[in-house]
């Protein structure tokens, strides 16, 4: 089954069981799902790997909302945003921690035979294709800067 699939049906179950937080977070779901189908170059359905890179760029907007309505004291808009993000990460693949991001990179550091900062370029690239959807971006980045410095 599709997520769009997917996600259609937890938007009527979420509406009758008057859901409204999971309601918020399926219908930006959606909405960016109809919005990467509709760009320029994409003629059929999106494939797993484009909709978790959607479902990471949702995830990745609500934490960094959430973390400005910390700042400017507004707990109200920040609870909304934490809300989203949970029902948002539920449809993404398992996240691995930063203890087991470390060991994958490890062996990717071996394996190119990176030994400075000047090879992050060939171990982030390596990194995020076999890291893709399991980590973020910033983790990658952090734990590769730690091991090549």
């Amino acid at each position: 089954m599709s997520l769009e699939t997917q996600i259609n049906q937890d938007i009527k179950a979420a509406m009758i069981a008057k859901d409204t937080a999971k309601l918020r977070g399926l219908r930006a779901i959606k909405a960016a799902i109809l919005l990467a189908k509709t760009e320029k170059g994409h003629t059929e359905d999106l494939n797993q790997d484009a909709e978790i890179k959607v479902l990471q760029k949702l995830v990745k907007q609500r934490r960094e909302s959430a973390e400005i309505y910390r700042t400017q004291n507004r707990e109200d808009l920040y609870e909304i945003e934490i809300e989203e993000e949970k029902v948002i990460e539920a449809y993404l693949p398992k996240q691995l921690s930063k203890e087991e991001v470390e060991a994958i990179i490890k062996t990717i550091v071996a394996e190119t035979g990176a030994s400075s900062i000047k090879d992050m370029g060939k171990v982030m690239g390596a990194a995020n294709q076999k890291l893709a959807g399991q980590a973020d971006g910033k983790t990658i980045s952090e734990v590769v800067k730690s091991l090549l410095a």
